[in-house]
């Protein structure tokens, strides 16, 4: 632990000693006072291993969780805390660095000097303040923004099961997105591998956009309370750069269900009764905690996408149910639609977007989102038909219907820039506009003639060859 970084025991502080460790659940006594709830306790030679306040368990005695390993500790070891919360530094000097859940750099480089400290524990900003954007945040990404345009200074959820391509996905909106970015951007890894962080910040080094960034991780080898934690301490980096200097937020996410797991294992720890599918009773509260923080105000906005991953590709899952609940928009890939090759494996149909309205959008692009998810939902509907009869039995209509959608299906995948080194195929950026117009055309069947491989992973309808 950094030296500066943790409280020495002396005369102010609350002095106390350990009465049990059992794995990251550790029992305290304190004969004077007791810390209040939240309260950050240190223990250790240096102070250095750090237990977050949890339950008061009687007059003398609470049950707190470690933060980092326990390994060394014992009974009868002393404690202290001066009763403040874990602290995390704000500021610009955070600008193109890596952080863990308290604030230390994990980048190899010093400690940025001179900066604030401000508590994780931050209650969301009031109503009276709060501004809801009609503004749509475009990400190049022709099925996102056809289908499920995203909401600046809203929240956006990413939902699949293992290996559908969230972590793909979120990284090509990064490396889309960021650049263009007005304001400046926050990762924030909760229980993801290590590989991937390491990646993503040279990545982003490489495209130039990490001076403009800031990476907090609590990976997946930490305990479960650094990594319950650790999405307070990228949030409330965010909120001193919403609101103290006024600049737009994009904030990345990648897993918001490993902070519902860590919390789920917390809860497992300290001996509570689970509810259903085995989840914490708490956990409609703690990810409200969590989500009710990123808000936009009339200054500036916090944008928000998160991956969520959904066990075994159950959307009716407890964790994917809550989640949905505060997002504006869903995008949910479909391990089917990837076994067929269609990347993004977005689910066309089961995506949806609070943003899809002609008032936002405009007339045109919602006349032509609404009939390309009419003809995808018909086609959906006719597959048993054609694979029990045959397409040859459709009527003539319902056989141009499937010639349309299949050709919409082709030309809403996409090369990434992301995944150019492993398919060979250079990323595309599309914008919003070429895609309506290549959606409207393959409607008008302009495009009937041509082979449905002609509109595979391709960008802008331009570049359809016979």
């Amino acid at each position: 632990m950094d030296p500066v970084s943790y409280q020495k025991c002396d005369e102010a502080t609350i002095k106390g000693q350990i009465v049990s460790v059992r794995g990251n659940v550790v029992d305290l006594e304190f004969p004077e006072s007791l810390p209040p709830i939240h309260a950050l306790i240190r223990s250790g030679e240096d102070g250095g291993i750090c237990i977050e306040t949890t339950v008061h368990i009687n007059e003398r005695h609470v049950r707190g969780i470690a933060l980092n390993t326990t390994a060394g500790l014992h009974r009868g070891q002393p404690v202290w805390t001066d009763g403040s919360p874990l602290m995390v530094p704000v500021g610009e000097k955070l600008l193109g660095r890596m952080f863990n859940v308290f604030g230390q750099p994990i980048d190899g480089e010093a400690a940025p000097p001179g900066l604030d400290h401000r508590s994780v524990h931050q209650a969301p900003i009031e109503l009276a303040r709060r501004v809801t954007s009609q503004e749509v945040f475009f990400t190049g990404i022709k099925a996102i923004d056809l289908l499920v345009p995203l909401e600046r200074g809203g929240k956006a959820g990413l939902f699949g099961g293992a290996g559908v391509g969230k972590t793909v996905v979120i990284t090509e909106l990064i490396h889309n997105v960021v650049g263009k970015h007005k304001g400046m951007s926050i990762f924030c890894g909760i229980g993801e591998r290590c590989r991937e962080g390491e990646e993503l910040h040279r990545e982003m080094a490489a495209a130039g956009v990490l001076p403009n960034t800031v990476m907090v991780f609590g990976q997946m080898n930490e305990p479960p309370g650094a990594r319950f934690r650790v999405g307070h301490t990228a949030l409330t980096m965010a909120e001193y750069f919403r609101d103290d200097l006024g600049r737009d937020v994009l904030l990345l996410i990648d897993n918001i269900f490993r902070f519902i797991q860590a919390g789920s294992e917390l809860s497992g720890l300290l001996g509570r009764l689970p509810s259903r599918m085995g989840y914490q009773p708490t956990m409609a509260t703690e990810l409200a905690e969590l989500e009710e923080r990123i808000a936009s105000t009339s200054q500036a906005a916090i944008t928000s996408i998160q991956a969520v991953y959904v066990p075994a590709d159950d959307l009716t899952d407890p964790s994917a149910v809550h989640t949905f609940s505060h997002l504006s928009a869903s995008i949910v890939l479909s391990r089917k639609r990837a076994s067929e090759g269609f990347y993004p494996a977005i689910d066309l149909l089961q995506s949806r977007s609070i943003m899809l309205q002609p008032r936002i959008l405009g007339e045109r692009h919602y006349r032509v989102a609404s009939e390309v998810r009419r003809t995808l939902a018909t086609y959906e509907e006719l597959k048993d038909i054609i694979a029990m009869l045959g397409i040859e039995e459709l009527s003539r209509e319902d056989r141009r219907t499937v010639h349309r959608a299949r050709r919409l299906e082709r030309f809403l995948t996409q090369p990434f820039f992301t995944t150019t080194q492993f398919t060979g195929l250079a990323g595309k950026l599309v914008e919003v506009e070429e895609t309506i117009d290549g959606c409207e055309r393959i409607l008008n069947d302009e495009f009937s003639e041509h082979p449905e491989s002609a509109l595979y992973m391709i960008g802008g309808i331009g570049e359809v060859t016979r």
